[in-house]
């Protein structure tokens, strides 16, 4: 079988693309006919939707046939509206609502061509690579579709293998919407901040990104390098004897979806506890490693049983669609939960312009009351009735009224959010994420163990050059509502930087708090300890300080031997 030219690309070119489809006029001409007939059809249904003045009655229809349109149209069309369905800032709520059902599922292609594919890919037959392969795909998706097998040396593992004909479907409708693109970006009344084509380009690199697959499987080695440490977090194991571009063998994750509540209390397995799982590894995903997985849909997020003494795990699978956070955009992340939970809107606003959401140029003096409307009320007596979807849906509201936009990456982390925060109330309709993560920021910020965090902490305690006494416990108590939560770490911590050169602010600021109004201020900190007097035992107490004492010995001494050796030379 003759491979196609473009089949060599390792990654999205489009000078390359172009160079190809621009000599092959008559393959461009059959997709735009098919492609302009499908989206003029849509069009002129919303035309005479306005023209009968049954616009907002059919609003719902219209959004169906949208999604029903794209897919229809395939697998790039399928990956766009998904795309889409994170972009507030290009569609409407209503389209965009709609869009988040979009599934890629489509029918199977012909077991033989998989096999063929597998063969040629690694460059043996099927029994020679596997004792068994089901007779089936088990699952099917718009790139590609999945068998269960079993190795000569008895693993049992998932056959993950790529639709044919993929790249040349792909690439030319990337080259349609880019030239597209080039053409429409001046006329359409988009709030993007770049050229429309940009966005074309950065939807393309992610797509060539997840077709390969042994970049996936070297995402999934990231990942579970990632989480090495955490037993509740399971990992597939990449088979590299049997990978290739168009084939991924991984090791078969035996649980349940996470929509197959009925299957996980049948299991015995702690709803609850899954649920906390998902959201403490989505959080560490973002604001600790920076790397995280984008797409975790039903389909790839598992609950199983793990080993004895560990309990529920949760299982990740289809390293596909990943993406990176550097330093910075990881430390303003916290800075802008900082900023949220202080109600500071104004560096909230400035937080939105370092992470791309405006550009530097905005005023943001009117976009404050704004953004004060929408998260107003996230802390305060209705932080319950917090949730990302109702976030999004504001914030949605305001994207047209304001020069707002969505950089690429947090389109990406908006659509993970939203859709893990779905999964877990569709396990517990009770659930509200906002109980899960404050903890899991409070005890970042209390444990404070690189010099951003403390700075950040920094942040939450003083305000206006004042210490706030009541921020300390409300952190104090957020932290505590997870049980896993340990203080004494937390306190060894706090005494060992209090000690340290650095802490002599915090201790300025603690002795001022102490004696304002020339009196002795006892009541908050009688306040701090009733509060965790049930934590702390008289033994671990003395030893989270004589471990302070002893680790702040360390670095004097450390800071003391250039001087003494010095001194001794002289």
């Amino acid at each position: 079988m003759k491979q196609h030219p473009l089949e060599q690309l390792r990654r999205y070119d489009p000078q390359a693309i172009a160079s190809y489809y621009k000599f092959r006029p008559w393959q461009s001409l059959y997709r735009i006919v098919t492609l302009v007939g499908a989206f003029l059809g849509f069009i002129f249904s919303l035309k005479w939707d306005q023209i009968s003045n049954q616009a907002e009655q059919n609003r719902p229809k219209r959004a169906t046939d949208l999604r029903e349109l794209l897919t229809h149209l395939g697998p790039t069309y399928i990956k766009v509206g998904q795309a889409l369905s994170t972009r507030p800032d290009l569609i409407r709520k209503d389209f965009l609502e709609e869009l988040t059902k979009l599934q890629d599922r489509l029918p199977p292609f012909a077991n033989q061509t998989a096999f063929d594919i597998i063969e040629r890919e690694l460059g043996y037959s099927i029994s020679q690579m596997y004792l068994d392969i089901s007779p089936h795909p088990v699952a099917a998706a718009s790139l590609g579709q999945v068998y269960r097998g079993r190795l000569h040396s008895g693993e049992e593992v998932a056959i993950k293998v790529q639709r044919p004909n993929l790249i040349p479907i792909l690439t030319l409708d990337l080259y349609l919407m880019r030239w597209a693109a080039r053409w429409l970006s001046p006329i359409l009344p988009l709030n993007l901040g770049h050229d429309l084509t940009l966005i074309v380009e950065e939807f393309g690199i992610k797509l060539f990104e997840e077709i390969d697959y042994i970049n996936e499987g070297k995402n999934a080695e990231k990942f579970g390098e990632n989480f090495r440490y955490n037993p509740q977090v399971k990992v597939p194991q990449i088979y590299w004897n049997y990978c290739a571009k168009k084939v991924l063998t991984l090791e078969w994750i035996n649980g349940y979806k996470l929509t197959s509540t009925d299957a996980i209390q049948q299991a015995g397995l702690d709803a609850d506890k899954i649920i906390r799982i998902g959201v403490n590894t989505g959080l560490q995903q973002l604001l600790e490693f920076g790397f995280f997985h984008a797409d975790p849909h039903p389909g790839n997020l598992f609950a199983l049983s793990g080993p004895s003494g560990i309990g529920a795990q949760m299982g990740y699978i289809d390293f596909g669609m990943m993406d990176q956070l550097d330093q910075t955009a990881k430390e303003t992340l916290v800075d802008a939960v900082v900023h949220l939970i202080n109600k500071d809107y104004t560096e909230l606003a400035e937080d939105f312009v370092k992470l791309g959401f405006l550009t530097p140029d905005t005023d943001i003096q009117p976009i404050i009351p704004a953004l004060e409307a929408v998260f107003g009320d996230i802390i305060g007596e209705s932080v319950r009735d917090f949730n990302f979807k109702t976030i999004t849906d504001k914030f949605s509201e305001i994207m047209y009224e304001y020069p707002f936009r969505v950089p690429a990456k947090f389109a990406l982390i908006i659509r993970s959010l939203v859709t893990q925060e779905g999964l877990a109330l569709s396990i517990n309709p009770d659930f509200r994420i906002v109980e899960i993560a404050y903890p899991y920021v409070a005890q970042r910020l209390l444990t404070g163990e690189t010099p951003s965090l403390r700075r950040r902490l920094l942040e939450v305690l003083i305000k206006d050059g004042k210490f706030r006494w009541d921020r300390l416990e409300n952190m104090l108590a957020i932290a505590r509502s997870d049980s896993g939560f340990d203080i004494m770490p937390t306190a060894q911590l706090g005494l060992q930087y209090l000690l340290s050169e650095e802490g002599q602010y915090l201790r300025h600021q603690i002795v001022l708090a102490l004696t304002e109004n020339n009196r002795l201020h006892t009541e908050e900190v009688q306040r701090l300890w009733h509060l965790i007097e049930d934590d702390i035992h008289p033994t671990r107490l003395l030893d989270a300080a004589w471990g302070a004492l002893a680790d702040f010995s360390k670095e004097r001494a450390a800071l003391l031997l250039p001087s003494v050796a010095t001194f001794t030379h002289s």
